[in-house]
């Protein structure tokens, strides 16, 4: 009863505005660390035509503060890669008022055509945004996780696209945490927040999938538990 209310149309924009509002004000009054930014900074400060696409990567449970690390989003021109399921329609509200316009879908988990997910079509248009001289952001343990473990379609869209790979950890104290799978943070006014970043190498296609999937996950890990503690 209260999942069919919640994925009204009308009850999402509004929540999704409630959200924002709070968002945008909590980031705005918080003091930020950031550290790492050089190699990526670099790369926006490039001009369009002459730039390289850029995928960066962080966890879904840190989406809300995502805003903190695009500073110069607009030069960058920003996607986030959202799933088709009804909370992803929110999230895509959400993303669309912080600034990243969503691109839809995502993998499925088995080869039956029949519980197609959009994920094809998706990485088809991150990759035109991509070599667009633009940059994709993903949440590669979403829509469902397991929480902070990469799954292989974010190693499939780099591989793919070609293009510098990054890592952003986000945190900030104090924070809320919700009870989704996830258990996504929630930035409170006032506090201390961190962004840190990594990577900015291209994705290695010689390396099998699997193996690099585990190597990006333990690399986002790290610079995550190091924005926890910058921001602690």
């Amino acid at each position: 009863m209260l999942k069919a209310w919640f994925r009204r149309p009308g009850v999402q924009a509004a929540l999704a505005f409630l959200l924002w509002a709070y968002v945008r004000f909590s980031l705005s009054t918080m003091r930020w660390t950031v550290e790492g930014q050089e190699r990526v900074a670099a790369l926006w400060d490039q001009p369009t035509e002459t730039r390289e696409g850029a995928l960066v990567c962080f966890w879904h449970s840190r989406i809300t503060l995502a805003p903190a690390c695009w500073p110069k989003r607009r030069a960058h021109d920003p996607k986030i890669m959202i799933s088709l399921s009804p909370d992803g329609a929110f999230i895509a509200r959400l993303g669309e008022r912080l600034g990243f316009p969503g691109i839809r879908g995502s993998a499925r988990k088995d080869t039956d055509p029949r519980h197609d997910k959009g994920g094809g079509a998706a990485l088809r248009e991150a990759l035109r945004w991509i070599k667009a001289r633009n940059a994709v952001a993903i949440t590669p343990d979403g829509p469902r996780g397991p929480a902070e473990e990469m799954k292989q379609g974010a190693v499939v869209l780099g591989k793919a696209a070609g293009v510098p790979v990054f890592f952003v950890g986000l945190a900030c104290r104090p924070w809320l945490r919700l009870k989704s799978w996830d258990r996504s943070v929630l930035p409170v006014p006032f506090g201390r927040g961190a962004v840190v970043w990594a990577g900015g190498e291209i994705a290695d296609r010689t390396t099998d999938t699997s193996e690099l999937a585990a190597q990006w996950s333990e690399q986002l890990r790290q610079v995550t538990r190091r924005a926890e503690a910058l921001s602690a």
